[in-house]
C-alpha cells in the first residue's frame, strides 16, 4: 500500500472535527491557518469562533476597525498576524471584489501569506497539488524517511517540499495535506511518540535505528535578549489613568499599554526624581505616591526575548490630564500580561 493511501485511510479513522472543515472555503481556510500558526488547536478554536461570529465574511473583516480586531486577537500573540490579516482582507476586497484568488503564486503574493498557507489554502479549497511544509511535516518526514538536513537550514524547506510534492502524487492534495499535518499532531508528536503502535512503524528509518528523538534535527541555537519592563500605572483621584498605543515595530505592536520605562538591567527601585521625569513627559506635575504592585518580578519566554516585568502604582494627588477611565480600559486591546494586570487591579 503506498505512503499516501495508507496515510489517508488514517486519517479518516482519527481526524478531528474542526469548524473550518465543517465549512470548507478560502476565508475559512485562510481564517483558521494563520490563527493556527505558533497557536495549539484547542487554543485556537475560540478565537477563530470569534472571529467568524465577528467577521463572517472577507468583506466585513477589511471594514473593520484595527482596534476591534486586536482586541479579538489579544492573547494569541504574534500580533502581527492580525495586522496582516486585516491588511489582506483590504486587498481581497478592494481588488478581487471579496472573492479569494486561486492562482497559488497570487495567493502567495498577500500580505502575511507564504508558501505554507498559500499551498494550504489552494489544496483544499481548489485540489491544486501543493504540499505544505509545517513544524508537524517536518517531523514526520525526517523520521519516516530518515532526514538528516536541519530543517532551519536555509535548503530545507525546498528539500522537504519537493518530498511532500513526490509523496502526494496520486492522492486528494488536500485530504494529503490534512492527512500529514494531523499525524504528526496526534501520532508522530515530538516528545514520547506510541512508536509500536504506528502504521508506518516497520518502514520508519528513525525507529528502526532508535533514532525518533534525534529528528528533526535543528542546527541554530535560538539567542534569548533579556529585557526588563517597568509599567507605570498612574491614577488620579478620579480614578482614570492612562494608556498609550505601542506604535513602533516589534512586540505589541499597535496595543495599548501603561507609560513604560525599560531599563538595561533589574531595577528594584526607583527615584522620585526618576518618577517626576516620566511625568513630566505627560505634562503632569501633581504629587505622587509609589508603590510596586507585585512582589515579584512577572517573566514572560516570548521566542527571541525572555521579558522581565514589574507593575508601579503612582497614586497622583491632584487632577490631571489622564484620557482613560478605570471603567472602559477593558475596551483597549492589550498584551496578555498587561490583560492579567488589569483584570486583577482595576476589576476584581
Amino acid at each position: 500500500m503506498s505512503f499516501h493511501k495508507k496515510l489517508i485511510d488514517w486519517f479518516k479513522e482519527n481526524r478531528r472535527s474542526f469548524p473550518w472543515r465543517d465549512n470548507i472555503k478560502p476565508y475559512n481556510i485562510w481564517l483558521s491557518e494563520i490563527i493556527l500558526q505558533q497557536t495549539r488547536a484547542a487554543q485556537g478554536i475560540p478565537y477563530y469562533e470569534s472571529f467568524i461570529s465577528n467577521f463572517p465574511t472577507v468583506e466585513k473583516l477589511a471594514l473593520a476597525e484595527e482596534d476591534h480586531i486586536m482586541k479579538i486577537w489579544q492573547g494569541l500573540g504574534y500580533y502581527s498576524r492580525a495586522r496582516n490579516l486585516h491588511a489582506t482582507a483590504k486587498i481581497i476586497t478592494n481588488q478581487h471584489h471579496g472573492r479569494f484568488p486561486s492562482d497559488f503564486n497570487q495567493i502567495k503574493s498577500l500580505k502575511g501569506i507564504g508558501d505554507y498557507t498559500a499551498s494550504a489554502i489552494v489544496s483544499i479549497c481548489f485540489d491544486q497539488e501543493q504540499a505544505v511544509v509545517d513544524g508537524n511535516v517536518y517531523r514526520v518526514l525526517s523520521r519516516i524517511f530518515g532526514m538528516y538536513q536541519p530543517i532551519d537550514a536555509s535548503r530545507a524547506y525546498k528539500i522537504y517540499k519537493e518530498k511532500a510534492q513526490d509523496l502526494m502524487k496520486g492522492a486528494p492534495p488536500g485530504d494529503f495535506n490534512q492527512a500529514i499535518m494531523e499525524f504528526g499532531a496526534l501520532q508522530c508528536v515530538p516528545k514520547n511518540p506510541n512508536c509500536q503502535g504506528c502504521i508506518f512503524s516497520e518502514n520508519c528509518l528513525a525507529f528502526r535505528q532508535g533514532k525518533v528523538s534525534l529528528l528533526p534535527i535543528k542546527a541554530k541555537k535560538i539567542i534569548v535578549k533579556n529585557r526588563y519592563l517597568n509599567f507605570f500605572v498612574l491614577i488620579d483621584k478620579f480614578k482614570n489613568t492612562l494608556l498609550q498605543k505601542r506604535e513602533a515595530k516589534g512586540i505589541w505592536q499597535n496595543l495599548y499599554q501603561f507609560p513604560l520605562v525599560e531599563t538595561f538591567g533589574k531595577q528594584e527601585d526607583f527615584k522620585k526624581h526618576q518618577v517626576k521625569s516620566l511625568l513630566a513627559e505627560h505634562q503632569i506635575t501633581s504629587d505622587f505616591v509609589i508603590d510596586k504592585w507585585n512582589d515579584q518580578p512577572i517573566f514572560q519566554k516570548l521566542t527571541h526575548q525572555k521579558l522581565e516585568i514589574n507593575f508601579w502604582i503612582v497614586n497622583l494627588f491632584d487632577s490631571s490630564n489622564l484620557g482613560t477611565q478605570s471603567c472602559r480600559i477593558q475596551d483597549y486591546p492589550m498584551p496578555k500580561v498587561l490583560q492579567n494586570f488589569r483584570d486583577k487591579f482595576f476589576i476584581n
